[in-house]
């Protein structure tokens, strides 16, 4: 299995994870995809989340601080779950970004994002 198809095997095994979408922020596009995806399809969430991230990304109350402190998760809660835009390192054109959704009921905030980021980084080591 290589880095990326064991880095979202991995990611799907945090509890309470629905689906992840590896989008390349250049484009918008996914680049892969894992999970369920049923009220939109992996193209249509990397399209969204590529503005939302966008958007962020040029809102100077949002992005502007101190040297070496950039943007690196978003999280949306929701009444019944929350989603994780995680960032990888590189600009962001042609930055690559994860979309994970998770399920409140299921899932716990702090160790979904401690779990991600460590998938994340071990497949940055491969």
């Amino acid at each position: 299995m290589n880095s990326l198809d064991g880095c979202l095997k991995r990611i799907m095994e945090i509890p309470g994870a629905c689906g992840v979408t590896l989008v390349d922020g250049a484009s918008g596009l996914a680049v892969a995809a894992v999970g369920a995806h049923d009220l939109v399809d992996e193209h249509e969430d990397a399209a969204g989340t590529t503005d939302v991230m966008r958007t962020v990304l040029a809102c100077t109350a949002l992005s502007s601080t101190a040297a070496d402190d950039d943007v690196r998760e978003l999280i949306v809660c929701r009444d019944k779950g929350f989603h994780l835009l995680h960032l990888l390192d590189g600009d962001f054109e042609g930055r690559l970004f994860v979309h994970a959704v998770f399920d409140g009921a299921a899932a716990n905030l702090g160790m979904a994002r401690y779990q991600l980021k460590a998938a994340l980084e071990e497949m940055a080591r491969r």
